[in-house]
């Protein structure tokens, strides 16, 4: 199916496929013969489904582990930065270098908490520090 139109088409002979057709549908989408007393309904609904995936597209990866029971995606962890990597940016043609120490960073000899904090004091505007340093995607 390449087009919308073909699509629609395709759906709309379901409701006039005798059950047989559908039957065979069925086994060409799910790979065996529907149930025995399988709905007519149901078979319409099924393989519209199986149709309207493959001119479309499926679940996405995370709606699929969720209606599987597995809950939501793991939330990712963020990558801790070393103590001791260096970061480098340049901002309105000036080069700023940060540190990463154990408790925050340096910064022109000064201690800072955060990234962020670091990236306010640079800019003068709130930035995510991570963002502000490329350290994130």
């Amino acid at each position: 199916m390449t087009t919308g139109e073909d699509f629609g088409t395709a759906l709309a002979g379901l409701t006039r496929a005798s059950r047989a057709r559908l039957a065979e549908h069925w086994a060409e989408y799910f790979g065996a013969a529907p149930p025995p007393r399988t709905s007519r309904s149901l078979m319409i609904r099924a393989v519209a489904y199986k149709l309207q995936e493959r001119a479309l597209g499926g679940l996405s990866a995370a709606t699929r582990r969720l209606l599987s029971g597995q809950g939501p995606a793991p939330v990712r962890r963020r990558r801790a930065l070393s103590p001791g990597t260096v970061l480098i940016r340049e901002w309105h043609s000036v080069g700023h270098q940060i540190v990463i120490v154990k408790k925050g960073v340096l910064y022109r000899g000064a201690r800072y908490r955060s990234l962020s904090e670091v990236a306010r004091l640079i800019t003068g505007a709130r930035w995510s520090g991570p963002r502000f340093f490329g350290v994130t995607a």
